[in-house]
């Protein structure tokens, strides 16, 4: 499949891949990460039945990830950031990759708006070890942070109280010479 672009990104928390693969004849090239090594095992197989070769596929936590500052062109965090504990530093780690310019797309739970059932619900899972670590924030709680590590936000949509999908940019080098 002939990619389009000379593009890079990288896909943090990419499951069973889908959105990689998606995306992939529009990149030059996609790292797509994930914890579960089921998770890649299962991307893999649905890349190659794809004839999809310019996706790589690395296990590991954004922190522990060996990949070079500036390096990507965009940053995909589909259905992620709710599950880290550390959200601050992830968004730093996703600001230090991106190429000026670059951008930041995300999808998130915004756990702290989510029915008072599962708010009392989750902890409890967690307690019997039966649900991940949840970070609990809304969504001027998400574009405060945001704004810390660095990043406009350019589009927001939010299609129920629970969730929200936002696009964000890493400011573009100043000239030297201004």
């Amino acid at each position: 499949m002939p990619h389009t672009s000379s593009r890079t990104q990288i896909s943090v928390g990419c499951g069973t891949g889908s959105t990689a693969i998606i995306h992939a004849p529009f990149v030059r090239h996609i790292v797509a990460s994930d914890i579960s090594s089921r998770m890649l095992e299962i991307a893999e197989i649905k890349a190659a039945e794809a004839g999809i070769g310019n996706i790589s596929f690395q296990q590991g936590t954004l922190e522990e990830l060996k990949l070079p500052p500036e390096s990507f062109d965009a940053v995909l965090g589909l259905n992620v950031l709710h599950l880290l504990e550390d959200v601050n530093a992830a968004m730093a780690r996703v600001h230090d990759l991106l190429k000026p310019g670059g951008i930041f797309v995300s999808s998130t739970a915004l756990v702290n708006n989510v029915s008072p059932f599962w708010r009392l619900v989750i902890p409890l899972m967690q307690l019997l070890g039966l649900a991940p670590h949840v970070s609990r924030f809304g969504k001027q709680e998400l574009l405060s942070m945001l704004a810390k590590a660095g990043f406009t936000p350019e589009f927001e949509w939010q299609p129920d109280q629970a969730s929200v999908f936002i696009v964000a940019r890493k400011p573009a080098a100043i000239p030297a010479n201004q």
